[in-house]
């Protein structure tokens, strides 16, 4: 079996030893799971079922636990999330202002 190295929380960023990535595991700052698509270096918006890994099974539910056996730790945390965020309502907001 791979040891899973350490990372950072996708939704807060908290950091986490590869010891907080078992299928129960949560982080301990937030609560999220952690063991998820969405904390994963191959999770991907634009690809394919949202993952890079092109043997994964599908996995429907990117924010909570699942059983992918190519799950590695993401070390970006939410900072890009955030910022993704943060830019897309600022576009959507320019968008529609009013004159």
């Amino acid at each position: 079996m791979n040891q899973i190295g350490s990372g950072l929380c996708w939704s807060c960023g908290n950091p986490l030893s590869y010891l907080e990535y078992g299928r129960g595991d949560t982080c301990s700052q937030c609560g999220r799971d952690t063991r998820v698509c969405k904390g994963c270096v191959f999770y991907e918006v634009n690809s394919n079922n949202q993952c890079r890994e092109s043997q994964a099974d599908r996995v429907v539910e990117k924010e909570r636990s699942n059983f992918c056996d190519y799950f590695k730790p993401s070390s970006q945390g939410s900072a890009s999330a955030s910022s993704s965020r943060d830019l897309m309502k600022a576009a959507a907001e320019a968008l529609f202002k009013k004159k």
